[in-house]
C-alpha cells in the first residue's frame, strides 16, 4: 500500500510523546549476513539452553512472517539508566540486581504504549505490530538501521546519548521503507573495557555473547545449581548483570534520562529472606508484575546462595541455614557449596544425609575438597 510520510511522522512524535527516549524509522530488512551470524551462533551453542532460539531463527529472518506486507519498523529506545535508589529499611539486602529490574516488568509497562501506537496505525491506514522482546524479532538489528546506535562489543546496542542501558521495543508497519538502509556506524573505536570487565569472560570476540558463561543467563534462563568453576564470577549479582553497560564509557556519559520507567527501591534492594520459607504461589504473589517471576523462588533462592557463599555477609547466615532445608535440591546444593566457602565444615556434613542423590554427590565432593586444601 502507499501512505503519506505524515503517518511515519505522527507515530514517532506519538512515540515520543508516549514516553521513548529515541525513536527511529528502519527498513524491515534483514540482511543475509546477519542471518548466517545468528545461525553459526546457535550452531556453536551459544545459546546455552534457550532452545526456542534455534526454533524461532526462520521467523528472526522473516519480517513479514509476524506482518505481511511489512515495510518499515518504528524502533522506541527508552532508557532504563536510573539513579539507585535509596536501601530500604529492615530485611538481608545484600546483592546487586541488573538496572532493567529495578522497574516492574519493562514488558508490562512497554505493551500499552506499542497498542496505542497500533491503534493509532489503524486509524491512519496502517497496519501494524508491536513487540517488546518477548517476539522472535531482531531488535538490535533495527535500532542500528534506525540509527539509535550500534552492536557494541558487548553485544548490547550502544547509544551515544543512552549508553548501553536502552530498552528497546518495535512496532512493525506496512508503511513503504523509510531507512536509509545503512546502520549507525560503529563508535567503540579501540575500546575493550566491555570484554575486559566480564567477570566470566562470557564475551567473545566477535560481538556475542557466550550465554553458557554469562551472569545474567546463569542468574535468571538457567535451571539447576550455577557451575562451579562459574560461581566465583557471579561475584555479588543477585539477577542479572551490568558490568559490561556500566564500564562503556558511552553509559558513564550518559545522563539519567528515564522518564517513562521508574526504579522501586524493593526490586533493586530486595529483601533475601523473601526467597526462603515461602511456597511458589506467595513468592509470586509477592513479586507479582516484576522480573523476578523469570527464574521463580529456588532459582532467587539459589541466587541468594551463591552471592552469599561469594561475600560471606555476616546478616545472611540465617538463610544459608534455610537453604539446607529447603524444599528444592538445586537451592540445598548451593546451600551446601555456601557453607563450604564459609568454612562451615560440621554443618555442611549434616547435609551428607539429604534425601537427594545429586546433593548427599555434592556434599561429599565439597568435602573432599576441603580436606584436600586442608
Amino acid at each position: 500500500m502507499s501512505a503519506s510520510p505524515s503517518a511515519a511522522e505522527h507515530l514517532a512524535d506519538l512515540a515520543q510523546h508516549l514516553g521513548a527516549d529515541a525513536v527511529g524509522w528502519a527498513a524491515a530488512q534483514v540482511p543475509a549476513g546477519a542471518v548466517d551470524e545468528y545461525a553459526r551462533w546457535l550452531d556453536a551453542g551459544r545459546h546455552a539452553g534457550m532452545a526456542y532460539l534455534e526454533r524461532q531463527l526462520p521467523v528472526r529472518a522473516d519480517p513479514s512472517s509476524r506482518l505481511e506486507g511489512v515495510g518499515s519498523v518504528l524502533v522506541l529506545g527508552v532508557s532504563h539508566a536510573f539513579a539507585e535508589p535509596p536501601v530500604p529499611a529492615g530485611g538481608i539486602r545484600v546483592g546487586r540486581v541488573a538496572r532493567y529490574a529495578w522497574t516492574p516488568d519493562y514488558h508490562d509497562q512497554l505493551q500499552p504504549v506499542l497498542t496505542r501506537l497500533e491503534t493509532e496505525a489503524a486509524a491512519l491506514g496502517v497496519r501494524a505490530r508491536g513487540y517488546v522482546d518477548h517476539g522472535p524479532v531482531m531488535e538490535r538489528l533495527f535500532a542500528s538501521g534506525a540509527f539509535l546506535g550500534w552492536r557494541g562489543k558487548s553485544g548490547m546496542l550502544v547509544s551515544t546519548r543512552l549508553g548501553a542501558f536502552v530498552t528497546l521495543a518495535v512496532l512493525l508497519t506496512d508503511l513503504p521503507s523509510g531507512g536509509s538502509g545503512e546502520a549507525h556506524p560503529d563508535r567503540c573505536g579501540r575500546c575493550f573495557r566491555c570484554v575486559a570487565a566480564c567477570p566470566t569472560g562470557a564475551i567473545g570476540d566477535d560481538r556475542a555473547i557466550d550465554a553458557r558463561r554469562c551472569v545474567s543467563y546463569l542468574t535468571i534462563e538457567h535451571r539447576g545449581p550455577v557451575p562451579h568453576d562459574l560461581r566465583s564470577g557471579v561475584g555479588e549479582w543477585l539477577f542479572g548483570c551490568d558490568v559490561c553497560s556500566e564500564v562503556c564509557p558511552w553509559s558513564q556519559k550518559a545522563g539519567p534520562l528515564a522518564g517513562l520507567l521508574r526504579p522501586d527501591p524493593e526490586l533493586a534492594h530486595p529483601d533475601l529472606s523473601a526467597f526462603f520459607g515461602t511456597g511458589e504461589r506467595e513468592f509470586n504473589r509477592r513479586f507479582a508484575g516484576s522480573a523476578f517471576l523469570r527464574p521463580r523462588r529456588k532459582g532467587m533462592a539459589r541466587n541468594a546462595l551463591t552471592v552469599l557463599g561469594n561475600t560471606r555477609s555476616p546478616q545472611g547466615w540465617p538463610l544459608l541455614l534455610a537453604g539446607a532445608q529447603d524444599p528444592a535440591s538445586e537451592v540445598r546444593q548451593t546451600a551446601a557449596w555456601a557453607l563450604q566457602q564459609w568454612g562451615e565444615t560440621r554443618r555442611l556434613r549434616a547435609l551428607l544425609d539429604d534425601p537427594d542423590g545429586e546433593v548427599r554427590t555434592e556434599v561429599a565432593r565439597l568435602i573432599e575438597g576441603a580436606s584436600v586444601r586442608a
